[in-house]
């Protein structure tokens, strides 16, 4: 990677590692933000770098393989970011009911914000191995959609705008709920920052008008 380009960082989190217990625990978040995570940032920064010496050499690639693995940890860089920005300790920024435009949208769309939280939740249990439940605001409909995301392929829906995100990947609840999805997904509730969210969708709709 030539010394012009950005890398890839390890996002700050805005609250401790022990600020989520007890849904996340503080060893469950250390280990997912700066193990899991850290790997992503590694391993896209160091695809970029293989690719710029290649280039300079003028060397052959297997770009298939290269590219696929770059998409995986781009992607993973990209969710976990936003995951991380859509969480806050309980009783400050976490855990509160969706108010505001999300709240008007979401009961628009599905009737009710129980009916969406409903629905939210049996995506995010039933997503097929390992993957991420999304909201997202479909900017050509209007209308929020709730989508399963293989792995981190959330890049195959440009359309789309992720409002919030929950990670499926056992890494992610492991050390705290086993191999208990339903048990993780009923504690993300409890941290999940519905204000950031809000913030997201009223950018977007702002810049929609």
């Amino acid at each position: 990677m030539s010394e012009t380009n950005k890398i890839y960082t390890l996002p700050k989190l805005e609250y401790d590692y022990k600020d989520l217990a007890p849904y996340m625990s503080e060893e469950q978040l250390q280990i997912h933000h700066g193990k899991h995570h850290q790997a992503y940032v590694d391993g896209a920064n160091g695809i970029l770098q293989k690719l710029d010496k290649a280039r300079k050499e003028n060397a052959d690639l297997d770009l298939k393989s290269t590219l696929k693995e770059l998409s995986f940890n781009i992607g993973g860089h990209l969710m976990h970011s936003l995951f991380w920005g859509n969480l806050a300790p309980e009783g400050k920024g976490g855990g509160a009911k969706p108010g505001g435009r999300l709240a008007e949208v979401l009961t628009k769309e599905f009737g009710s914000v129980e009916r969406f939280t409903k629905e939210f939740t049996q995506a995010a249990v039933s997503t097929e191995g390992s993957g991420w439940a999304a909201l997202t605001y479909c900017k050509l409909t209007a209308r929020p959609i709730i989508m399963q995301v293989e792995k981190h392929n959330a890049n195959v829906y440009p359309m789309f705008t992720i409002l919030m995100v929950v990670d499926v990947f056992e890494h992610a609840y492991y050390i705290d709920y086993k191999n208990d999805r339903a048990k993780f997904v009923d504690a993300f509730f409890h941290i999940a920052n519905w204000n950031a969210v809000n913030i997201r969708l009223e950018r977007l709709l702002d810049a929609c008008s």
